[in-house]
């Protein structure tokens, strides 16, 4: 069967965006690649000797998605291209933007799978691909995804920081909220961790499956529910631990009402802030009377903890 690779050039703070614009164009896998990332210090979502290469090329992040060869694929091409064309519209930096399209196998596409191995982040979680094995130590908990359905896969400056984290303000019977839960990998985190009661949202409906199927592929079901659902709008649920891996404009229109979901002395992780953006984020901050706990730093990416 032969596949066709979709290459898009994009900024850090669009990757999320333009990996939803492949999954919406019916992308059978996504594959990120990061530019900036060190590889001394870093494990990788996917690796190749192009990734090596492009180390000294400008710090751009690369999204490869895979369409199976087909009729319709011109006409989706079109669409993703349109698409990532308007991401200005939605205050993204569409970066280069660059669109291009290469053919490869079944057996080429498939390898990529060979790059993903378990990678432990912070002293308790462990995040692995369904088909790897891996035996957990006494003090270890194990998370796992089908990278090949994305939306965050735990390798990501953001995502690590999330669960970093989350192993520190968690304490078990908390209820939680994710907002933006992508693969739902932040959710599950969270069980694995104590949490009581958790709900997920996206209002991304593919988001939504990816996350209900790597719900159940770690038995969580009783405890994660998803919905599709703008940010927090119409949600009256309360969460003592509210988190969001999005972007700083989302985070900016979640501020002046994620109070409204908190329990008293209720703890707001808002992630996946580009550096640029932090000083518009903590403008909001303090006008809605939120006090910084903590602040972390990875690559060209923030997290804040408030409360």
């Amino acid at each position: 069967m032969k596949w066709i690779e979709i290459q898009i050039k994009t900024s850090k703070e669009a990757v999320d965006a333009v990996s939803n614009i492949l999954y919406d164009a019916g992308a059978e896998g996504v594959v990120i690649e990061d530019n900036d990332i060190d590889i001394s210090s870093f494990d990788w979502d996917y690796v190749d000797e192009n990734v090596l290469e492009s180390l000294q090329e400008d710090s751009v992040a690369t999204v490869k998605g895979y369409l199976a060869q087909s009729s319709s694929v011109p006409d989706k091409i079109s669409l993703i291209k349109e698409r990532v064309n308007r991401l200005p519209d939605y205050n993204l930096d569409k970066g280069p933007g660059n669109v291009e399209t290469i053919e490869v196998d079944d057996e080429e596409w498939s390898n990529w799978k060979k790059y993903y191995k378990p990678i432990k982040i912070g002293p308790q979680i462990v995040i692995k691909p369904k088909w790897e094995s891996y035996l957990p130590s006494d003090t270890e908990k194990v998370v796992e995804i089908d990278p090949g359905m994305a939306f965050g896969t735990g390798t990501h400056e953001t995502t690590y920081m999330c669960i970093n984290a989350l192993q520190k303000y968690i304490k078990a019977g908390m209820d939680v909220i994710d907002v933006g839960c992508g693969s739902g990998i932040l959710a599950i985190t969270a069980v694995q961790l104590g949490a009581n009661k958790v709900m997920a949202l996206d209002k991304d409906e593919m988001a939504v499956k990816v996350a209900e199927e790597n719900i159940r592929l770690n038995r969580v079901e009783d405890r994660v529910s998803v919905r599709q659902n703008n940010l927090l709008d119409g949600i009256d649920f309360k969460g003592d631990l509210v988190i969001a891996n999005i972007v700083a404009d989302a985070i900016i229109k979640l501020l002046p009402c994620v109070g409204n979901n908190l329990k008293d002395k209720g703890v707001f992780i808002a992630s996946g802030i580009i550096k640029e953006r932090e000083k518009d984020v903590m403008g909001y901050v303090d006008r809605c009377n939120f006090s910084l706990i903590e602040r972390m730093e990875m690559g060209d990416w923030v997290t804040l903890i408030l409360n």
